[in-house]
């Protein structure tokens, strides 16, 4: 049944292959547990008690609690198709809670080490700068997640309307407006591709390495840490952290909480809501100095 409920994930919830594999790690792990400690051959002979042990060989293993929820969350979603598909008629995890976590705010660069990183960079006019440049630049003036930026191809940007055409999860697609200056910027980086590789098709991947093929993960992890290293002061040094950035700076300026989660490509208000507490520390920073009775 694993293997249904996998191509389940993939296939009816078009989940990512990274999601796909998680729940897969998460599972197997369960289930060498389960036949270790208890002798059962498949994931679906386990009960509550057998789930609850899990746990908390996790957690007396030095598991973290958002580690911790995220496998429950797992075997969550497990149980419930097979409750569906008839497998089993009663779901083990139905009275299991989650641990509690500490709330944790979201990272984000400060606009003057943003500015610096775009102003005081010498990026060069060859390709390689261009497009680390360019990388930059579209992460944190569009807020696209890694994958997003990494599948985005020329004919996702319409140059008459000045937009691009994100396709977010679960192939759900966006529409998010580019600045003047990004729209700008990617006409001039579009000429340097066409010089590098002769010519630039509809076709071609966005974001490319030096022989012209799709731009991996690591590449742009590898691309981000360099330039944030120079002026960011945060602990974190990742392409979703110019996401937060984003969607701090936009909310930090005044731009509607609605607005900010469709661009963000959020399914709901819950999930661009974090970024609001950055917003508020800065309002009652601001009271506390200006307010006469603060």
């Amino acid at each position: 049944m694993l293997f249904s409920f996998l191509n389940y994930l993939e296939h009816e919830k078009r989940v990512s292959p990274h999601t796909v594999l998680a729940y897969q790690n998460d599972l197997e792990q369960f289930g060498d547990f389960v036949q270790e400690a208890f002798g059962k051959e498949a994931i679906e002979e386990a009960d509550h008690a057998e789930i609850r042990a899990w746990l908390v060989d996790m957690v007396e293993q030095g598991r973290s609690a958002t580690t911790v929820n995220r496998k429950l969350a797992t075997l969550r979603s497990y149980f419930k198709f097979l409750l569906r598909s008839n497998i089993i008629s009663k779901d083990p995890t139905y009275k299991l809670k989650s641990l509690k976590t500490p709330k944790r705010l979201p990272e984000f660069v400060q606009e003057v080490s943003m500015e610096k990183i775009f102003k005081e960079v010498d990026y060069g006019k060859e390709f390689e700068g261009q497009r680390d440049k360019m990388v930059m630049e579209f992460l944190y003036l569009t807020g696209v997640r890694l994958s997003e930026l990494i599948q985005l191809r020329w004919s996702d940007i319409d140059f008459h309307e000045q937009s691009v055409k994100v396709k977010g999860k679960r192939k759900k697609e966006r529409i998010i407006p580019l600045t003047k200056g990004l729209f700008e910027n990617i006409i001039l980086y579009r000429k340097v591709c066409a010089e590098t590789f002769s010519n630039v098709n509809e076709s071609d991947y966005f974001i490319v390495n030096n022989t012209r093929k799709q731009a991996y993960p690591m590449m742009i992890y590898r691309i981000v840490r360099k330039y944030l290293d120079l002026f960011a002061q945060t602990t974190k040094r990742s392409p979703h952290l110019l996401r937060h950035t984003f969607a701090t700076h936009l909310l930090n300026k005044g731009a509607d909480l609605n607005a900010v989660k469709d661009l963000l490509g959020h399914a709901n208000l819950a999930a661009t809501q974090v970024y609001t507490h950055n917003s508020m520390e800065k309002l009652k920073a601001v009271f506390e100095q200006a307010h006469p009775k603060a």
